[in-house]
């Protein structure tokens, strides 16, 4: 009876100890109860969730190799990736997950393996730009060579002929410069020798010039007691000023090379990576209804404690009932 007694107490404590965690398991219901199983160790710590969410798979963990050109087509549903990848570079790099691109959604949907050509070439046209101190087109030709040797960032290389049809010759900026300059002013029939008559600014040439210095000439001349006296004066200014000019610093000539360039493949597998692009559709967003949903409680979590109560009871009652039989029947004896 003790045991049993025991085992009801037992029941008991674990009904309460769960309905709380019965309780608070409904309490989300933005988690489903597939992924209150799912969610174990297995997939907690190895970074599978993290990666689901970046929409990334395994795949993209491998060397990154990047793409030697990409084409997008004019209305924006296919985008490819051309990769030239060498033997020593691994096509488990090449990028396979989805991505969204200016209101498109891109799914990868093929990737073709193609052998790179033994021989490779393609006409190019080359801008070049340089600086000239003359404007002349003898002197500018001077500089530009009729051929040049010229390589292309993806490695194909080759001879390229000048365009005359293209030569540009533009101003690279423009100086200034400051130097002095003088006039002079003569002023006859001069009384006497007062600068007072003189004036003190001129214009000259649309610039404004002072007054530096004054010579002195006599004119005229009458004899007194024997002495030579001058009675009419010439004054000559000297007015000095500064004069800003500017000038061309120097030219940049502009000039375009075409031609042939080419390479011999040095042991490259092309791939070609297509995506196809779903246009992505404006979310609508449903009008804000705060509305709480109901807190459901699990009963299930209780049912097998309070059976086991139950059975417990019914077990406890019986073994009451045959030992109160058995003393009564030997009461007469």
């Amino acid at each position: 009876m003790k045991q049993i007694s025991a085992l009801c107490a037992m029941a008991l404590a674990l009904v309460l100890t769960m309905a709380p965690a019965a309780h608070a398991a409904n309490r989300d219901p933005n988690v489903s109860p597939a992924q209150r199983v799912t969610l174990g160790k297995e997939e907690q710590g190895n970074g599978v969730i993290p990666r689901r969410q970046a929409g990334m798979n395994e795949m993209d963990f491998a060397t990154t190799c990047y793409p030697t050109s990409v084409t997008r087509s004019e209305d924006g549903t296919e985008i490819r990736k051309v990769y030239d990848l060498s033997a020593a570079e691994d096509p488990a790099g090449i990028a396979r997950s989805d991505f969204d691109q200016e209101g498109f959604h891109y799914t990868l949907v093929d990737l073709l393996r193609q052998e790179s050509p033994e021989y490779e070439e393609r006409l190019h046209t080359e801008t070049v730009s340089l600086p000239s101190k003359s404007k002349d087109m003898a002197s500018v030709l001077s500089l530009l060579p009729t051929q040049r040797e010229f390589t292309t960032e993806d490695g194909l290389s080759g001879t390229l002929t000048l365009q005359l049809d293209t030569v540009q010759v533009e101003v690279a900026g423009y100086g200034s410069s400051t130097k002095e300059v003088s006039a002079t002013r003569s002023y006859p029939n001069l009384a006497s020798q007062d600068t007072a008559n003189i004036p003190k600014t001129i214009q000259d040439g649309g610039r404004t010039m002072s007054l530096q210095d004054i010579r002195w000439q006599t004119d005229n001349t009458d004899g007194l007691d024997g002495y030579s006296v001058g009675d009419r004066y010439t004054a000559v200014a000297t007015y000095t000023g500064s004069a800003t000019s500017s000038y061309v610093k120097g030219y940049t000539v502009i000039a375009d090379y075409s031609g042939t360039v080419s390479r011999i493949a040095l042991n490259k597998t092309r791939y070609v990576a297509i995506f196809e692009g779903t246009p992505i559709q404006p979310v609508e967003l449903l009008p804000d209804i705060d509305i709480q949903a109901p807190v459901g409680f699990n009963w299930a979590c209780l049912l097998v404690p309070l059976g086991v109560i139950a059975a417990a009871g019914a077990g406890v009652g019986t073994a009451l009932f045959l030992k109160h039989r058995k003393e009564n029947e030997e009461e007469p004896e």
